[in-house]
């Protein structure tokens, strides 16, 4: 079943694609769709290279390749293209303070790539200023609408995915007591706030969250401070939160080192985290990972690329074609899968309808 957000989309354009694609998936673990749109502009309208060639671009956010988050899930989707495709792939990761994304999506321009892909938010006007300079090439920007007729905006659901993530914190902390660690203080990690304290209280209306953001709005180096992220999470466990939620990159690695010191449990982000983080020690305090399906929307923007398709419109990944969700490695909300399950249910057919600001 489809968002009624996406019913005004062309199946002609790269996000009509993607949707015709998570139409005919269904859902499921690994839904986001992977089939073509059921119509597509033909061969010469396409603006995809002519000879079957595919060269695809993709310019990380800060932290790069490896925060074992966003940028990972990101990159696996790159490497789905490579492998599913044949796609010939680039990678490029910014400074530590990003300053440097506009050359990123130039150099992989200059260099023939097309499709290029911009992971997070901040790249909005660097892809927008972009696709007037590189009008032939096809841009997609993850976390940011749609600025021009060559840009599709892969957008996500993040507050409902953090719906269930506080279903399943108030139902397993037997105190009530959690807690939220945000990387930065802007709109989009508000949005996984607003998600995560509304399914905490629908279980819990008496619950106990702490919050705390690493830096303000604009200052991105919050998302790579995995020493502000142990001490925000730390100061948490030690005030009796049970469980704490990160939505902050690579900063997790602290929450979940906080975690595991104070014996309590953690929720990852993004990607399962679970599988994504090394030491043994950390896996264990991981109770389950909001699951931002990052690596679906980069594969199958690629994939309607690929079949044609133009951008110029928005995809938006929600519970209806499971483009958020939570992981189940490890089995520590199986107990509660059922409650999982009726709360997603409800929000799907529109019972519950889960705030974006806090």
């Amino acid at each position: 079943m489809l968002s009624k957000r996406f019913g005004r989309l062309a199946t002609g354009t790269l996000a009509g694609a993607m949707l015709m694609a998570a139409a005919a998936c269904g859902g499921g673990s690994n839904s986001g769709g992977e089939t073509t749109a059921s119509t597509a502009p033909s061969a010469a309208e396409s603006s995809a290279p002519a000879g079957g060639a595919l060269k695809v671009g993709l310019a990380f956010d800060i932290g790069g390749r490896g925060d074992k988050s966003f940028n990972d899930a990101a990159y696996a989707g790159l490497e789905k293209a490579k492998a599913e495709l044949g796609a010939e792939i680039k990678e490029l990761s910014p400074a530590s303070d990003g300053s440097n994304r506009s050359e990123l999506l130039t150099q992989l321009a200059d260099a023939g790539y097309n499709p290029i892909i911009g992971v997070g938010f901040a790249y909005g006007e660097d892809i927008k200023k972009a696709a007037a300079e590189y009008p032939e090439i096809q841009f997609a920007v993850v976390d940011s609408a749609s600025n021009a007729p060559n840009v599709t905006g892969l957008l996500f659901a993040e507050e409902q995915g953090s719906y269930l993530a506080g279903v399943a914190a108030a139902l397993k902390a037997e105190s009530g007591h959690v807690g939220f660690v945000g990387g930065v203080e802007n709109d989009l990690i508000k949005k996984f706030q607003a998600g995560f304290e509304a399914g905490v209280k629908s279980v819990k209306s008496d619950a106990k969250i702490d919050v705390k953001y690493l830096t303000p709005d604009g200052d991105f180096t919050g998302f790579r401070a995995p020493d502000k992220g142990k001490v925000a999470a730390e100061k948490m466990y030690q005030d009796g939160a049970e469980i704490v939620y990160h939505a902050s990159g690579d900063s997790g690695l602290g929450v979940f080192q906080a975690a595991a010191a104070a014996k309590k449990k953690a929720i990852g982000v993004d990607s399962d985290q679970r599988q994504t983080v090394k030491e043994t020690n950390l896996q264990e305090v991981i109770m389950t990972s909001m699951l931002k399906r990052v690596d679906v929307g980069v594969f199958e923007f690629v994939k309607a690329f690929q079949g044609g398709a133009k951008g110029g419109s928005d995809v938006i990944y929600d519970l209806k074609v499971d483009g958020v969700g939570l992981s189940t490695t490890g089995g520590e909300i199986d107990d509660i899968a059922d409650k999982i399950d009726a709360a997603k249910k409800d929000i799907v057919d529109g019972k519950i309808t889960v705030p974006t600001k806090p």
